[in-house]
């Protein structure tokens, strides 16, 4: 399924003002997992109130220990501090890598803002060693502008 054809289904899942703002979420997380055979693990971390540090939000995939990530520490806390898109196509070649499991061959994570400021990330782990490109990148930069608009 391509990006595109997603974004509708996407923009439903986050207008459904019935449910619970992690419960979209929590949606949104299955179908990018489920609809994009690469994405193995997908699950959003956010600022943990005034702590620099990241807290485990929803997420589809296997469970995982790191649900507290100081800033500064793997991916994710490197973005945290950075405010950058980070792919790793390659996580092996990483010095900072936390490892969630070991079929996990490359991540990316995109922070999300509001109001300019970085509150967090959408983090996709995959088994397929370098699978992401441009294009996930700008669509996963939609994505959290898309879940910026129900947090603000």
């Amino acid at each position: 399924m391509s990006f595109q054809s997603l974004k509708p289904r996407i923009e439903t899942i986050l207008q459904q003002q019935n449910l619970p703002v992690d419960d979209r979420l929590q949606e949104l997380c299955e179908l990018l997992k489920e609809t994009i055979p690469y994405y193995t693990w997908v699950g959003f971390y956010f600022k943990n109130g005034d702590k620099e540090e990241l807290k485990l939000g929803p997420y589809a995939g296997e469970p995982t220990d790191h649900t507290i990530i100081p800033f500064g520490k793997g991916i994710c806390g490197q973005v945290a501090v950075s405010n950058q898109n980070f792919v790793v196509p390659d996580v092996a070649a990483q010095d900072n890598y936390i490892a969630c499991n070991i079929h996990v061959k490359a991540e990316i994570v995109v922070p999300l803002f509001i109001n300019g400021e970085n509150i967090g990330q959408i983090d996709i782990d995959s088994n397929t060693p370098d699978p992401f490109t441009q294009d996930d990148e700008r669509f996963l930069e939609w994505v959290n502008e898309q879940v910026a608009e129900i947090l603000r």
